[in-house]
């Protein structure tokens, strides 16, 4: 691709989430969510295959139904109510419209079916943008929506998404299918607790972006996209094959690495809210998406593929790549747990 459409594209990407961070207005933020869309449509078409045709003609469809489905709640509330801030959705129809339209933009269950078919259409750079940045904007809305919605639609929601999110990875074998049920069953914790804490919501946001950009640029740096060719990873570069492990395993939640800190301190909260159940099946559910990382981590470290030599590789694969950003959210995804109390001061 042309580096200035690049350029371009990419700016349109930052000014759209930037344009509904900034709005109080539902108008002003649906323009912001719709310059996202457009922007990032090229990115995803760029490769002329017809797998990355279809992801984009399928990412269209949802995303421009949530669009129409946002723009009629905040109509809606402005006949009815008279007021079209972000903050005074107060009609309840309204309200609950826009957080089944804005659970359609990021891929909550049940609206999910288009996440994981999208992903694998995609190259892992687009894969990335999509899964992180794209998210954005639209939890921003959510998180102040959430206060005018009913608690049991919430709740709900993030209970299903991380139980569909740990469900549907089970049986996968593409690498960034696999990812696509992970985003969906992250993007359940940070839903459930937006009600109760938004700042948990921000925090469980930052660790997600973090974990997953540090698994996608490892898999870009080998490029590998199913559970087969992760087998012979090691022999390209052993160093990378041990740090993305424990990546993985810092996406499923493991008390040694930063993604425990979100979910200990989102089952600590809702403990505190009288919820203990749904914290309970919570834990659980995150138990399931534990296995399918697990999975991936054995079949990166402890299993020889029958195509791979079994003596020591010679030489090495040298990457174009920049590695400094893979080495700066590597470090974030694998270390911050230790500062928890520090960055919990930052978002409070």
């Amino acid at each position: 691709m042309n580096p200035y459409v690049l350029t371009i594209l990419l700016s349109s990407l930052g000014l759209g989430t930037a344009l509904t961070f900034a709005s109080s207005h539902w108008l002003l933020a649906w323009m912001g969510l719709e310059i996202n869309t457009l922007a990032i449509i090229p990115l995803m078409a760029q490769q002329h295959h017809p797998r990355a045709v279809e992801a984009t003609t399928k990412y269209f469809l949802t995303q421009a139904t949530a669009a129409a489905m946002i723009l009629f709640a905040a109509t809606t509330n402005a006949w009815v109510m008279g007021e079209w801030g972000i903050n005074d959705m107060s009609h309840p129809i309204a309200s609950s419209m826009t957080i089944a339209a804005l659970a359609l933009k990021i891929g909550l269950a049940p609206m999910h079916f288009w996440l994981p078919e999208v992903l694998q259409g995609l190259d892992l750079f687009t894969g990335l943008i999509l899964s992180t940045w794209q998210k954005l904007a639209p939890l921003a809305l959510i998180i102040q929506v959430a206060p005018t919605v009913n608690p049991v639609m919430i709740t709900l929601l993030g209970l299903l998404s991380t139980l569909v999110g740990g469900w549907g990875g089970l049986n996968q074998t593409q690498v960034r299918k696999i990812l696509g049920y992970s985003s969906i069953a992250h993007m359940g914790w940070m839903v459930i607790i937006s009600q109760y804490a938004p700042h948990l919501t921000l925090l469980a946001l930052g660790t997600y972006v973090f974990m997953t950009s540090a698994a996608f640029l490892s898999l870009k740096v080998t490029s590998t996209t199913n559970i087969m060719t992760m087998t012979t990873m090691w022999s390209k570069a052993p160093v990378l094959v041990s740090t993305t492990a424990l990546a993985l395993l810092s996406l499923g939640g493991l008390p040694p690495l930063t993604g425990f800190m979100p979910k200990w301190l989102i089952l600590q909260e809702m403990t505190k809210q009288q919820l203990p159940l749904t914290a309970t099946v919570m834990a659980l559910a995150a138990l399931l998406s534990l296995y399918f990382y697990l999975r991936l981590c054995y079949a990166m470290t402890l299993t020889i593929s029958p195509h791979a030599t079994n003596a020591a590789t010679p030489w090495r694969a040298q990457t174009t790549q920049s590695m400094v950003s893979l080495a700066l959210f590597m470090t974030a995804a694998l270390g911050l747990l230790p500062i928890t109390p520090a960055i919990l001061t930052l978002v409070a």
